[in-house]
């Protein structure tokens, strides 16, 4: 269903940076810029200024979401630190940011931490497997995490996450559910179960999840999330603008309920010429990316904005920006086709909806080379920051 596929777009996002604070805390970036990557030794050099700048400028630039640009700095830094198993966490986290699963995986498997250090290992190589489509070996994965930090809500949130992303949903409601066992009736969980329902085109009981959601925080962030979230899915409009203005006026300003309120006035229409209402939307949106400047979501409605405003230089800004925070979203490429065919480029328009038709190519493949015809969804049964 297309309604059920546009809304979710509202509030997926990518969380794979929660697991960074954990073993990058403490640490600061360097006061100078960075030096040019050098090679790594290869003769036990113990660690230098030049060694310990790169590990902070990568985790730095890791911090920024500019997962690519951290990568050389780990690999200069290689075997001359002390702390190697943050240079090996953050760059595996870069790897799997940069869907590069396969070397992620080759790095995080024989480290080993303690503690923390040991359930966030576990839980970034359970994402890697989801990436790499090893389902079975990433359900092991995070039991082995969920045996370290049962009650760490966010182990069972990133699987889930990363599940998502790859389309591998019954996987991903496997691992909520393994969280809801050791978390009963945890908004977050029960919030993102109903997302992945969703997903499955299981409406009704996505639709249980959203109320439970609503019974289990009442007045909370993330139960006027759900209730939005849930307006949205049936195509109840004006019911997602009345929640998403209800939720802020009682002071609950979270970026995925700005989000929201934009985008649902968008859908209901609304243009320029209504000020009063667009501007409500451009300054939610506005608000929503400056909270969240890495939340793909809030870019693409914002440039929707700027593109009835007249304002294609801004749009292509925005649009350009949530590609690279979330290049497989798919609500990303006919508005930048639109934005670039406005701006005189029909080249770029062009290579736009080409992406576009891979990333479309790429789904049909993966839903008919699953089991049942459904993409990680087998019968009836068994990535966002949302707000504590």
């Amino acid at each position: 269903m297309e309604v059920t596929r546009a809304s979710l777009l509202v509030v997926t996002s990518a969380v794979m940076l929660a697991a960074l604070d954990s073993s990058a805390q403490g640490l600061r970036p360097p006061q100078t810029p960075p030096q040019a990557s050098k090679p790594a030794s290869t003769d036990g050099e113990t660690a230098g200024p030049d060694a310990q700048q790169h590990l902070l400028a990568g985790i730095a630039l890791t911090r920024a979401g500019q997962f690519s640009e951290a990568i050389p700095h780990f690999l200069a830094a290689q075997g001359r630190v002390a702390d190697s198993f943050a240079l090996d966490f953050n760059l595996a986290l870069c790897y799997v940011a940069t869907r590069q699963f396969p070397a992620a995986i080759r790095i995080l498997v024989p480290i080993r931490g303690a503690g923390k250090h040991a359930a966030d290992r576990d839980s970034l190589l359970a994402q890697a497997y989801i990436g790499d489509h090893q389902e079975a070996a990433a359900l092991k994965a995070l039991q082995d995490a969920v045996g370290l930090a049962p009650s760490d809500e966010k182990l069972y949130l990133l699987l889930s996450e990363a599940c998502l992303d790859e389309g591998l949903y019954d996987t991903g409601t496997r691992a909520i559910e393994i969280g809801l066992e050791n978390l009963p009736n945890a908004p977050r969980l029960l919030f993102e179960r109903a997302l992945l329902r969703s997903r499955m085109e299981q409406l009704d009981l996505a639709a249980e999840d959203f109320q439970q959601v609503e019974r289990a925080a009442p007045g909370s962030d993330i139960a006027y999330i759900a209730a939005a979230q849930q307006a949205l899915l049936s195509g109840r409009i004006p019911e997602a603008i009345r929640v998403t203005r209800q939720a802020i006026e009682a002071g609950n300003s979270h970026y995925l309920l700005l989000t929201m309120l934009g985008e649902a006035l968008l859908r209901s229409g609304v243009t320029p010429s209504n000020a009063r209402d667009f501007s409500e939307a451009r300054s939610a949106l506005e608000r929503a990316v400056q909270l969240r400047p890495t939340y793909s979501g809030a870019h693409i409605s914002l440039a929707k904005v700027y593109l009835l405003e007249g304002r294609v230089d801004d749009a292509i800004t925005h649009l350009e920006t949530a590609r690279q925070l979330d290049s497989r979203n798919r609500a990303i490429y006919p508005a930048l086709a639109a934005a670039y065919q406005r701006a005189g480029q029909p080249a770029k328009a062009k290579e736009a909806l080409e992406v576009l038709s891979e990333l479309n190519r790429s789904d049909i493949e993966r839903i008919r080379s699953a089991p049942g015809g459904h993409a990680g969804y087998v019968g009836s049964g068994g990535r966002q920051n949302l707000p504590n």
